[in-house]
């Protein structure tokens, strides 16, 4: 496995509530300088939606106001062969983030000044993405049996372009599939079995040549994402932390193997940011690690194989300044941690 010993270091899953692009570049540069990532800007357009985002060039994709979905009654037969034609020729080209979706991204790689050991980008994963977009009855396009093979083996492309553009900034790309209809597995809003969802994960995984991620804001069966082939499983550890903890074998195997936990411990809503403070969430961190270490799994290792960032995107928090403040705590808990332990 690719070296994933990043001893908590910081970065973030993606989404900011800043509308302009440049500010938010300077932001990530700013707080995450050793593992920045590109800034989604959902307050700008509803086109960085994480759904509406990555449907570019997907068959008869329709998209009016804030609603998303495939037309059907098109004659889709076309696309589709030009699509499978791609897929198979490892085409990704025409599979990009345009400016006009991706405002972040393109003023993210535009940034001359930055020296990382990584640069993180992500894709909306295949259940969020097929379950949230439609076709016109409303249903999602995952459990159409020609759309739903699409899909994971579309968002494999997209995953492919944008890490083979992050990697001119840096040769060491880390690729977060996000997945918050995780938290849905076992209930009827979701009609998925396990396999379909690790075959379904693992297609769009195999896009990425370089460090892949997973990432669930909720509560989920998390031996399912831990038996993909993800090398950073990301949890919401400030409200969830005992979800993750029920899994203390899996989580063992997983670290054996050389995975590492994003530990999304900077909580994500304006009024916890402000009433916390570095010295409250290295307290919430130590006893989200502490189940670990009661089953065996060294301190050490938590934190060598460990990243901190937030519990999920930035990009519902409310204002700039707690967003900012979300940041600046990130910055300054690794900074303290990696102090202190390592």
């Amino acid at each position: 496995m690719t070296n994933t010993k990043f001893g908590c270091l910081p970065t973030i899953i993606g989404s900011v509530p800043h509308k302009d692009p440049v500010r938010a570049c300077e932001l990530v540069s700013h707080y995450l300088r050793d593992i920045p990532a590109w800034p989604q800007l959902p307050k700008r357009t509803f086109l960085e939606n994480m759904y509406a985002q990555y449907s570019e060039s997907f068959p008869g994709i329709v998209i009016k106001g804030e609603k998303i979905y495939v037309d059907r009654k098109q004659d889709l037969t076309k696309q589709l062969e030009i699509f499978y034609t791609d897929y198979l020729a490892n085409d990704f080209s025409k599979y990009a983030l345009s400016p006009e979706y991706a405002a972040g991204f393109h003023n993210f790689i535009k940034l001359d000044k930055l020296n990382p050991r990584a640069v993180k980008g992500h894709v909306t994963g295949p259940v969020s993405w097929g379950l949230t977009v439609t076709d016109e009855t409303g249903k999602g396009i995952i459990y159409d049996e020609t759309l739903g093979d699409v899909v994971p083996k579309f968002l494999r492309l997209k995953a492919s372009w944008q890490e083979q553009v992050l990697s001119k900034l840096n040769r060491n790309t880390i690729i977060f599939v996000d997945e918050p209809y995780m938290t849905a597995f076992g209930s009827i809003a979701m009609q998925l079995s396990r396999e379909q969802i690790i075959n379904a994960l693992e297609e769009t995984f195999a896009g990425i040549k370089g460090i892949k991620g997973v990432h669930c804001c909720g509560n989920t069966d998390w031996s399912i994402l831990l038996q993909t082939s993800a090398h950073i499983i990301h949890f919401d550890a400030y409200k969830y932390a005992d979800s993750l903890a029920i899994y203390p074998a899996e989580v063992k195997k997983f670290l054996d193997r050389g995975g590492c936990v994003g530990w999304g411990v900077v909580p994500t809503d304006a009024e916890s940011v402000n009433k916390e403070s570095v010295a409250s969430l290295k307290d919430r961190l130590e006893s989200a690690m502490e189940p670990f270490t009661h089953k065996g799994i060294p301190f050490k290792t938590l934190i060598e194989q460990g990243l901190l960032l937030p519990a999920c995107g930035l990009g519902p928090i409310g204002s700039e300044a707690a967003a900012e403040r979300a940041l600046q705590l990130l910055a300054d808990l690794s900074a303290y941690v990696r102090g202190k332990y390592l």
